[in-house]
C-alpha cells in the first residue's frame, strides 16, 4: 500500500484500528494512517490530510508555495483555504482560512488541489509577518512563479480587500533579483532600521571590462557591497575570496554576514553597514575610479 488511508478506509477492507496498532502501520494525525514501510514525508502527510478536507478545498499560503517549487515549510503548519460554508473544527498542525475560492484559483499540484500561482503569493503577502512576507515574494518572483505586474495588477483589482494596503507595501519592497531568503532578511533588516535602500545582484565591471563581481547588496554612491555567506560559503571559499579580492582592489568595501549575525546580533550588521556608509572613504580610497555597472546601472 503505497498512500495514506483513513481508519473508515481500513475498517471496509477489513483492518481493525487494533490491527492498525502494529509495527505494520504507521498512525498519521486525526485517523488518518499509511504502511509503517513508507516515509513520513511532506508529500505524504499532505496526501494524508487531503482524504479530510472538504470539497472545494485546497492547500493554500506556505503549503501550497512548496507545492509549487518553492523552499518554504509546508507543514508547520499546514495550510489550507475551506469554503465559507463549510464548519471548521480546530485540529494542531493545522491552519484553516475560511474563503471561496474563484474559478481558476486551484489548480493540481503534486497531484493536490493548490491555490493558484497567483492566489498563493498574494495570500503570504497579505498573511505572513511583514518580513517573511517579503521573503516570500522574492522567492516566487525568483523562480519566477509569478511578475510583479500581476501582483500590482492583482493589487489595483482588490483595492479596499482586507490586507491589501500591506501587500501593496510589501510589493514596494520586493526584489526580483534577490537570490536567497536570507539575502532578503538581510536587505529587509537594513531598510526597516531607515538605512537606504541598497540595489541587489548588480554586475560590477572594471573599466576594461573585466567582470569583478555580483554581490548580494550594493551601494553604488558609496562604493560598498555586502555579502551573505550561506552554508556553502566553505564550498565556494576560493571564488569568494579571489572575488572578494577584486573589488577590494577595485575600491568597494565588502561587508560579509551569515546567518548568526543578521538572526543572532542584528543591531551589531545595522551599525556596521551605518557606520560604512558614512564614512567619507569606504573602500579605503584605495581606487579613484568606478565600477561601470555602478555608473551605467548595467
Amino acid at each position: 500500500m503505497r498512500a495514506p488511508f483513513t481508519l473508515e478506509a481500513a475498517r471496509r477492507a477489513g483492518v481493525s484500528r487494533e490491527q492498525l496498532q502494529t509495527a505494520a502501520w504507521r498512525h498519521l494525525r486525526y485517523g488518518l494512517y499509511a504502511w509503517a514501510g513508507l516515509s513520513v514525508t511532506p508529500k505524504l502527510i499532505l496526501s494524508a490530510l487531503h482524504l479530510r478536507m472538504p470539497e472545494g478545498a485546497a492547500f493554500s499560503g506556505r503549503t501550497a508555495a512548496w507545492l509549487h517549487g518553492l523552499d518554504l515549510p509546508p507543514c508547520d503548519p499546514v495550510e489550507v483555504t475551506i469554503p465559507d460554508r463549510c464548519r471548521v473544527s480546530a485540529r494542531a498542525g493545522v491552519s484553516a482560512y475560511l474563503s471561496n475560492l474563484a474559478y481558476g484559483d486551484v489548480v493540481q499540484r503534486r497531484g493536490l488541489p493548490t491555490t493558484a500561482a497567483l492566489r498563493t503569493v498574494t495570500d503570504l503577502g497579505r498573511r505572513q509577518p511583514f518580513v517573511e512576507a517579503v521573503v516570500a515574494v522574492d522567492m516566487a518572483l525568483h523562480a519566477p512563479l509569478v511578475s510583479l505586474a500581476d501582483l500590482r495588477a492583482f493589487v489595483d483589482a482588490h483595492r479596499g480587500a482586507k490586507g491589501i494596503a500591506r501587500l501593496r507595501r510589501v510589493l514596494s519592497l520586493a526584489e526580483p533579483a534577490a537570490a536567497s531568503a536570507m539575502e532578503s532578511r538581510l536587505r529587509m533588516l537594513l531598510v526597516l532600521a531607515g538605512l537606504p535602500r541598497p540595489e541587489v545582484q548588480v554586475p560590477i565591471y572594471d573599466d576594461q571590462g573585466r567582470f569583478l563581481g555580483r554581490p548580494d547588496l550594493f551601494y553604488r554612491q558609496q562604493m560598498v557591497a555586502l555579502e551573505y555567506d550561506g552554508g556553502n560559503h566553505r564550498e565556494r571559499l576560493v571564488a569568494d575570496d579571489r572575488r572578494q579580492n577584486l573589488l577590494l582592489n577595485f575600491g568597494i568595501l565588502l561587508l560579509r554576514f551569515t546567518a548568526p549575525d543578521v538572526n543572532g546580533t542584528p543591531g551589531s550588521v545595522v551599525g556596521q553597514v551605518r557606520e560604512a556608509l558614512a564614512s567619507p572613504c569606504p573602500g579605503k580610497c584605495a581606487s579613484p575610479r568606478q565600477p561601470r555597472a555602478a555608473l551605467s546601472g548595467e
